[in-house]
């Protein structure tokens, strides 16, 4: 998710902003809305101008919004990872190779400005996406379409350039959101925080210094798609720090939060009953990671890579660290989805300088190597200093380098590690989709991702596309596995972590157990206050 941008995020993520707001909003019909605290940003800069634009939005906090919002043809269901319509009855191959996807669109659908959505509006939104290829958005996802065509106003056909069984899944990402071609620019972002969509809420925001402040959904009365919409109106607030956003969860001011909860918060939530609060855990598909810059002097050498990756000890770090609420990875394809291997494990075993010593002098590197690790201090939590911390001295104890760590504001990182500015530098994962294809293809080839140099024709050109004409995905796991021990070999990524799903939520408030689906992406409409 966001991939969607994201370095060591602290624990699986729901949505936005900073800064603290206080208060208890009305539902329409007097109920009062259901409150989501949360410890993320939406602010405008010149790099993201349009947090809230389908065509550049690409981190699970926008996306929560956008699938609040907007409409897809397909989206996830409540559980499970096979699409369901939304916009769309239906959606099917038409051929037997994956290359030919025919829509039909919902008879009435309507965007919240009461202009009606038809096929052209589909296509206009793909089109848009593509046209303006925004440095940092999700375009890559729709990079396979060839041409879109509209044989009616409830039809859509899409020709794929390739075979590609993920499609479907490609177009329940908000990356294919459809805008109200007479709202949106075809060739140019929007402005701010506004949002014309057809989904299940409406959303106003306030907006002080160029970043959301508060953020209202409301149940869009026009709504016609497959999300059963459970209370009227949602409240998200924004809150500087995990403490204050604890703090406001055990009085009764926020009704629930997930991101980003600090490990010691776990714990003091785990027992928290007496105070009306409970801690839901499940497994999770958010990944961190370590990326190199390939092309950067020091690490551009294989070797360089292949002893950081010898070096790293993830089980140090995920018990004393994360305090056991993540697990270490060895593989950028986490566990529980098919294609997942410990390729990392495989070939590098356990931590060892001697190892490690070994490949940098065969490769006649001089050691102690000098290294910056780069993080971001405001974008997954307040555990990541502490983690890039623990990785410097990893690697110093070892006498092989000299790395210092350094901190800098997402709105800048973000960019900046796209521009190549950094050679070592933290980041996370949300999946997209839940499926291997998505672990794998965004951080290879040309349009990958990161903006990262590194490319292996091999990933590129065979196994992803032989993955690709698999329907059945299981089939497609050895492709996987292949690409991943090939990753394990240059390491242009380092997998770290895996994370588990926690959500705290007061004991009123019901279907939080539903509150996130199998991409990790918010689904607020599941939430209903008690008695």
């Amino acid at each position: 998710m966001n991939r969607k941008t994201l370095v060591l995020p602290i624990v699986a993520g729901l949505l936005a902003p900073a800064l603290v707001a206080c208060g208890g909003g009305e539902g329409s019909g007097g109920h009062k809305a259901i409150v989501i605290g949360t410890t993320d940003r939406f602010e405008e800069t010149t790099d993201a101008p349009a947090p809230f634009d389908p065509a550049a939005a690409y981190d699970i906090g926008a996306w929560n919004v956008l699938h609040s919002t907007f409409q897809t043809l397909l989206r996830l269901p409540r559980s499970g990872t096979d699409p369901v319509g939304d916009a769309a009855e239906k959606c099917v191959f038409g051929d037997r190779k994956n290359e030919q996807l025919r829509c039909t669109l919902r008879s009435g659908l309507k965007f919240s400005n009461g202009h009606a959505l038809t096929s052209e509006d589909v296509k206009f939104s793909i089109d848009r996406a593509r046209t303006i290829n925004f440095e940092n958005g999700p375009v890559s996802l729709l990079s396979n379409i060839d041409k879109v065509e509209t044989p009616s106003e409830r039809e859509v056909v899409f020709h794929l350039k390739s075979p590609d069984a993920t499609f479907p899944q490609k177009i329940a990402t908000p990356a294919a959101a459809i805008v109200d071609s007479e709202s949106y620019e075809k060739d140019k972002l929007g402005n701010g925080f506004t949002t014309v969509g057809s989904g299940p809420y409406t959303l106003k925001t306030e907006v002080k210094d160029g970043r959301v402040v508060k953020a209202t959904f409301s149940r869009n009365g026009s709504y016609k798609g497959s999300v059963k919409v459970l209370n009227d109106k949602v409240e998200m607030r924004f809150y500087d720090d995990s403490a204050s956003m604890e703090k406001a969860l055990k009085s009764g001011d926020v009704d629930i939060m997930n991101r980003a909860l600090l490990p010691e918060q776990i714990g003091r939530l785990r027992t928290a009953t007496d105070q009306g609060v409970r801690l839901l855990e499940s497994p999770g598909q958010e990944i961190s990671y370590l990326a190199f810059n390939t092309e950067d002097p020091s690490v551009k050498p294989k070797a360089v890579r292949q002893a950081v990756a010898q070096l790293v000890d993830r089980q140090e770090l995920a018990r004393d660290d994360y305090k056991r609420t993540s697990e270490p990875l060895y593989s950028l394809v986490p566990s529980g989805i098919s294609g997942h291997q410990n390729s990392f494990a495989n070939k590098y075993g356990e931590p060892s300088t001697e190892k490690a010593r070994a490949l940098l002098k065969a490769a006649n590197i001089t050691t102690p190597v000098p290294l910056t690790l780069t993080y971001t201090t405001d974008h997954y939590g307040e555990t990541t200093e502490k983690v890039f911390k623990s990785l410097q001295k990893q690697l110093n104890n070892s006498g092989l380098f000299k790395a210092k760590v350094q901190g800098v504001k997402w709105a800048d990182f973000r960019p900046e590690a796209a521009k190549g500015k950094y050679a070592v530098y933290g980041m996370g994962w949300f999946p997209d989709f839940p499926d291997a294809d998505n672990f794998i293809a965004p951080f290879v080839g040309k349009d990958n991702f990161l903006s990262s140099p590194y490319r292996n024709p091999k990933i590129s050109n065979e196994l992803i596309p032989q993955s690709r004409e698999a329907a059945q995905r299981d089939a497609a796991a050895k492709y996987f596995q292949q690409a991943a021990d090939l990753v394990a070999e240059d390491v242009p990524v380092l997998p770290l972590w895996q994370g588990k799903q926690y959500v705290a939520v007061r004991e009123k408030i019901t279907g939080a157990e539903w509150a996130l689906n199998s991409a990790s992406e918010l689904q607020p409409w599941e939430l209903t206050r008690g008695a």
